[in-house]
């Protein structure tokens, strides 16, 4: 072999070498390279490639000699993927032997290694020794990750006690670890093995709305379903809802509709709920005709279109600018005798008001009323954008005052940015920065959009300095600005010769993190200091958010000594 062998060499043929006795031999013959020295990396290859294959002999006699030659307190992940591999091979004693010689060896375990054999107890079966590892962990004082809670919750499952897994799973954030999709999917699974399914669907549906892993999810319900199907449990239609309505809000809505027409032709009939999901699922992805289709194919299965049918319906529509559809699909509800409640009238105030007609949606306030219901800040901010789209700003600030003083509808930050926005973009400033502070005052906290508007109405109207200060304050909230807004300051700044501040605003977006991804490829700190201001401005100039004219100027102020002096000094 070459004299220029590095451990990394063996270390990947090892890795890629089918047979485990034959790796060995390579990994024996090198010792005689001179210079040459197995290392950690090499070890543990040779360790793991022999355990996998379950060459465990040959294993241990490779453990003692890495024992002799390598630092034992560095060995903790060799032993893991031991235990895991005597695990895979149902050699449990075995090992358990090598977790217990952990401390002997003088490599402590940490709660990677209390996971390693709490899982494989579990595993097969040993749950109250799993529980005893679990409390020897606690009273060492290793705290418990994700993975210890997933453990056990597992542990409860496969001992038919659901509900003490789902409160372990709710106690999680309390102890400082984020929930995951794993864990869920264990006490759901744990339910309907106990033949819990309303409890089982109702917490899928709750996780499912938690923003976790969509697709993490759905893979475990998936492979639940397979499980059942294999231990001679039939899925019923409350299983099929939970995965349908999972791949809905994956965007996968054929799969979902595929999954429908295999539960009808096992003989599970589709529910309310069922329907409702794909209704919704096609209606996201603007496939109207396709949601129109389901609705109509609910009647077949003697399942009855409700007000959530109709809102997806109508939304879709709405969304896909098919306002006379809207309202021909609003009567056919209401013929159907299906009442409507606010969310429906909000997509009608919508349709009409993208259709220009926003004095017929002032017409259905009254209608609203007259049904018992009440607007609320959706109806209102609704027909405000509509009044400020048409060009109206006097008849959007009219009903922006009404809305509170005669409706006794609150403003919210979301209408008051409506306004601010009209009133920024007509160049009236004055008035944007009046209700700025009003919504303040009356409790509506400005968010990242607010200012955003702010600044650039200040920019357009020539009041740099007062964008300056709203950019630094939105900053100080704790809102981070975009590459368009910190460019437009930067050159209304560079055009007034500020050149002082605008390479302060560079150097802010340093240190916010707000710099290309190549400025995190420098390890060295003092060469990332001086290199990351310059690739900032070049990265503005090009994307096109400052002008040449200003680069020209920042180019010069990020390498002026005296000015980072200056800066550095504030």
């Amino acid at each position: 072999m070459s004299p220029a062998l590095l451990p990394k060499h063996v270390a990947a043929v090892v890795k890629y070498q089918r047979d485990p006795l034959k790796a060995l031999q390579m990994f024996d013959a090198v010792k005689k390279e001179d210079g040459f020295k197995h290392t950690l990396l090499t070890y543990k290859c040779m360790v793991d490639k022999l355990g996998f294959h379950g060459e465990f002999e040959a294993m241990e006699k490779v453990l003692l000699e890495m024992r002799l030659n390598v630092d034992n307190s560095l060995l903790e992940g060799v032993y893991i993927g031991c235990m895991r591999n005597y695990g895979r091979k149902q050699k449990v004693q075995e090992a358990i032997n090598v977790f217990e010689r952990m401390d002997f060896y003088n490599c402590q375990p940490t709660v990677l290694s209390y996971n390693a054999i709490m899982n494989v107890l579990v595993e097969y079966g040993y749950f109250d020794q799993a529980h005893k590892v679990y409390m020897r962990m606690r009273d060492k004082g290793i705290v418990p990750d994700v993975y210890t809670f997933t453990i056990r919750i597992k542990s409860f499952c496969r001992t038919k006690r659901p509900h003490a897994a789902l409160r372990l799973l709710r106690n999680m954030p309390m102890q400082g670890c984020e929930i995951n999709a794993a864990a869920y999917c264990t006490v759901v699974g744990g339910f309907f093995e106990d033949s819990q399914h309303i409890e089982a669907y109702e917490l899928f549906d709750e996780m499912l709305n938690l923003g976790l892993s969509l697709q993490g999810l759905i893979l475990q319900a998936l492979q639940l379903m397979n499980e059942m199907l294999g231990n001679g449990c039939s899925p019923n239609i409350w299983t099929y809802n939970i995965v349908i309505n999972g791949l809905c809000k994956m965007g996968c809505v054929s799969d979902a509709n595929n999954l429908l027409n295999d539960a009808i032709t096992k003989g599970y009939l589709p529910d309310i709920f069922t329907f409702n999901t794909l209704v919704d699922g096609y209606c996201k992805q603007l496939k109207v005709e396709n949601a129109v289709e389901i609705l109509n194919q609910m009647w077949n299965y003697g399942v009855i279109p409700d007000v959530i049918t109709y809102n997806s319906v109508l939304n879709g529509l709405c969304k896909t600018s098919k306002s006379e559809d809207v309202m021909e699909t609003f009567k056919t509800m209401m013929e159907k005798g299906c009442i409507p409640n606010i969310i429906t009238y909000n997509i009608l105030i919508e349709s009409l008001c993208k259709a220009r007609k926003v004095n017929e949606a002032m017409n259905l306030l009254e209608e609203i009323e007259i049904k018992g219901l009440s607007p609320d800040t959706v109806s209102f901010g609704t027909l405000i954008h509509g009044f400020c789209s048409n060009g109206d700003l006097d008849g959007a600030y009219q009903l922006f005052r009404k809305m509170e003083q005669i409706y006794k509808v609150c403003h919210t930050t979301a209408t008051y940015n409506i306004m601010i926005n009209a009133f920024s973009e007509k160049l009236k400033i004055d008035m944007a920065e009046k209700l700025f502070h009003e919504m303040g005052e009356n409790g509506c906290i400005p968010d990242s959009y607010t200012y955003r508007v702010m600044v650039d109405g200040f920019c357009k109207t020539g009041g740099v300095d007062s964008g300056y200060e709203f950019l630094l304050e939105k900053v100080e909230k704790g809102l981070l600005p975009s590459l368009t807004t910190f460019g437009r300051v930067i050159n209304c700044l560079c055009v007034e010769n500020k050149v002082h501040n605008a390479v302060g605003l560079i150097h802010l977006m340093v240190k916010k993190g707000i710099v290309p991804e190549a400025v995190n490829t420098i390890f060295e700190s003092d060469k990332k200091e001086i290199a990351a201001p310059k690739m900032v401005v070049e990265d503005l100039l090009k994307k096109g958010h400052i002008t040449y004219y200003a680069y020209d100027l920042l180019h010069d102020g990020v390498r002026d000594k005296k000015l980072l002096k200056k800066l550095q000094s504030r």
